[in-house]
């Protein structure tokens, strides 16, 4: 009886190599239980062979050998080797398309001529290990990605803030694990006047690291010719941007030059943010028309001004600073922004160090940040000389 039950296992172990349903069928007692379950299967003989066909079309065998059986009571102990070639995903491993050897042991319980019950163990690490390979090799490429990405992003980024007699710009940058586009600029220009500008470019990785790279030195250029008004800036930019930028990126950025006699502040908006000004214990936005750079060419962007007094502020930000979740997944907001600034006393610490206090407060411990946060504060002094 045991060899019989040896060559019954022998039969049913090669019908699984080669996708045989019809002996599987016959060797199988209807009460048939699989034993050894992956997530998500379940025991019966019907769902055995729905996973077994599903494990066929990720891995099709092109060898299948049993090295060795033996066999005590009513329990058969078959030791097999094979190859296969990874054809689908499995247990989230990517496929490699390459063939592979695997061995592996089962146990079949055997009653009336017909298979019962089946255990089994095969050595799935060593099948995959070429698809673990590819995957550690392809997240190191995005790691080393993402740090050159980092590099282009904070080398660009002012190393130093304009001092200026009656004026204070403070930037802040909190940058996310994944690299955004994020990027504030200052430059100094004739007639004691001082250009402001921050951006987001849409996407991640290099390519936004890249555009973000252009998009300043598009901006400097054309500043640097003199006159330009904010709008003029914008849109001059926007010609430049949208002759090779990828159809499926752009970039938001406001546009400021600052008087700093005056304090008078003109402004164009090209979809970024609605900066804010702050003055005695109100916020109102700084609203101005304007369509994202690098999405269409021919745009005109709206120019308006607003006079910054002593004591008044200016708050440009990205949105990752409003577009944080709590765990509940509530936005900190914008209303939420407006209300902080209203609610600021005078003096004490700095803008962006207190909206980044409400920012984690918002979010609670363990918060993983979802985009850059770039803050830029604009103050002019209380007294003026």
């Amino acid at each position: 009886m045991s060899e019989e039950n040896k060559a019954l296992a022998r039969r049913f172990l090669e019908a699984q190599a080669k996708g045989d349903m019809g002996t599987l069928d016959e060797l199988m007692a209807l009460d048939f239980a699989d034993r050894s379950l992956l997530p998500g299967q379940k025991p019966s003989r019907e769902d055995y062979k729905r996973s077994l066909a599903d494990m066929l079309d990720r891995f099709s065998n092109t060898g299948f050998s049993v090295e060795a059986q033996f066999a005590e009571g009513d329990h058969v102990v078959s030791r097999f080797t094979g190859s296969s070639v990874h054809r689908g995903e499995f247990l989230s491993a990517a496929p490699t398309g390459r063939e592979t050897n695997y061995s592996g042991i089962s146990i079949h319980r055997v009653a009336d001529g017909k298979i019962v019950e089946e255990w089994s163990e095969s050595d799935n690490l060593e099948v995959l290990q070429p698809a673990l390979e590819q995957e550690i090799r392809s997240r190191e490429r995005a790691e080393q990605e993402l740090l050159v990405a980092r590099r282009i992003q904070q080398a660009l980024l002012p190393r130093a803030v304009p001092v200026l007699e009656g004026w204070e710009i403070a930037p802040h940058y909190r940058p996310a694990r994944e690299v955004g586009g994020d990027f504030y600029d200052f430059l100094l220009l004739p007639h004691g006047r001082v250009s402001l500008v921050i951006g987001d470019v849409s996407g991640k990785g290099v390519p936004a690291a890249v555009l973000m790279a252009s998009t300043q030195s598009v901006l400097r250029a054309v500043a640097q010719r003199g006159g330009a008004s904010p709008g003029r800036v914008l849109a001059e930019a926007n010609e430049s941007l949208c002759a090779y930028i990828p159809p499926n990126m752009f970039v938001t950025c406001f546009y400021s030059i600052l008087d700093l006699e005056s304090g008078h502040l003109v402004y164009a908006n090209a979809g970024h943010n609605l900066p804010c000004c702050r003055h005695e214990h109100t916020a109102t936005d700084l609203n101005a028309r304007g369509m994202p750079l690098g999405l269409m060419a021919g745009m005109g962007y709206e120019e308006k001004g607003t006079i910054l007094e002593a004591g008044d502020s200016a708050l440009f930000y990205s949105d990752g600073l409003v577009e944080a979740h709590n765990p509940q997944g509530e936005m900190f907001g914008t209303p939420r922004l407006r209300g902080l600034l209203s609610e600021l006393p005078e003096g004490g610490r700095g803008l962006s160090a207190t909206l980044m206090d409400e920012l984690e407060h918002f979010t609670g411990e363990g918060w993983e940040q979802e985009d850059d946060i770039t803050l830029l504060t604009l103050q002019r002094s209380a007294t003026l000389s």
